[in-house]
């Protein structure tokens, strides 16, 4: 049985059919890269997993069970990564990482300190959201994957305004995430280093495409 697994997706977003029939199915440890020109719905995608956005046709599942029979349940056992960093520009970075963690239950000093180290953000810990840069932003909301634990992580170009050094600590938190059980589907344009994982072009699930072969 799939941990988590999609079966039969359709997207429709502004009366337009984004994809449909779109299916995959991932087993702990495993990642999914998300691969497709821009329009094709990556974004769409992901933030339907996430609980977002509800599909047209389709089903999500997690551990067998329909994600929609519990979908508090979903949210908690999941971060989302998406284009806006979600930075509060009067917490400093410590105090954001803390609200995370005590979102899903896992605040700790330890844990918090572990996350400001993973992406070298340690002497920014005091510093107020308003006053860092995009690429200190983009860290900060990256190390929330560390300071509050959960099994799913949806990544929408989680590399961008990073520099080299902040892209091998994002590889190096993927890579022991999934030696820990924990899934990563990741859409990115970037060259990113995540061995193994199965590849889902999303022009291969294109609502026009797919229904034609029906």
């Amino acid at each position: 049985m799939s941990l988590f697994a999609a079966q039969n997706l359709t997207c429709v977003r502004g009366g337009r059919a984004v994809f449909a029939r779109l299916s995959f199915a991932l087993d702990s440890g495993q990642a999914l890269f998300l691969l497709g020109p821009n329009g094709s719905g990556k974004s769409s995608l992901l933030r339907l997993l996430a609980g977002l956005l509800k599909a047209q046709a389709g089903q999500l599942s997690w551990d067998g069970q329909p994600v929609l029979d519990d979908p508090e349940a979903h949210g908690a056992r999941l971060h989302y990564v998406g284009h806006h960093d979600a930075v509060k520009p009067v917490l400093t970075v410590a105090e954001t990482l803390h609200f995370w963690a005590r979102l899903h239950g896992h605040d700790s000093e330890a844990r918090v300190a572990k996350a400001l180290e993973t992406f070298a953000i340690q002497r920014l810990a005091g510093v107020p959201g308003r006053l860092l840069s995009a690429g200190q932003k983009r860290r900060v909301n990256l190390a929330r994957l560390i300071a509050a634990p959960a099994p799913l992580w949806l990544l929408d170009e989680p590399s961008v305004a990073l520099d080299k050094a902040s892209v091998k600590a994002l590889e190096a938190a993927m890579a022991e995430h999934r030696a820990n059980g924990g899934l990563v589907i990741v859409s990115t344009h970037a060259d990113i280093d995540l061995p193994d994982a199965q590849i889902l072009n999303l022009d291969d699930f294109a609502a026009s495409s797919s229904l034609e072969a029906a």
